[in-house]
């Protein structure tokens, strides 16, 4: 038996639609207008690490790998591990450095240019 424990290089959050529909919690959205400077709450189900040390792209998912081009820069200021019933979940806060425009590259990540739709 092992610890399982994702490693991420991006926080990434479901569309604000997500949560309209009562699909999602609201800490699992984007925001509708995200304001720089504004700290905002994330929610992701499994234990996960993330970089505290500098900016990292906020990104949209589809689920199953389909992931935005970045959205924001933001700072994870905080990210806790904790119990949800049996199921090991992921809170934290975030603050926006930067809303990022459509098209406009602030972040390629670890990916090729062109790789993220």
């Amino acid at each position: 038996m092992g610890i399982k424990v994702e490693f991420n290089p991006d926080l990434a959050l479901r569309n604000i639609a997500e949560h309209k529909n009562g699909k999602r919690k609201i800490e699992e959205c984007i925001p509708e207008s995200l304001e720089v400077g504004k700290i905002y709450d994330f929610f992701k189900k499994e234990q996960r690490n993330y970089w505290l040390h500098g900016e990292v792209p906020l990104i949209e998912t589809e689920g199953n790998g389909v992931l935005s081009r970045p959205k924001a820069s933001i700072i994870i200021l905080e990210a806790t591990h904790f119990l949800e019933g049996e199921e090991i979940c992921t809170k934290g806060k975030y603050k926006v450095i930067e809303v990022i425009s459509e098209g406009e590259t602030y972040f390629e990540c670890f990916d090729k240019i062109g790789v993220r739709k």
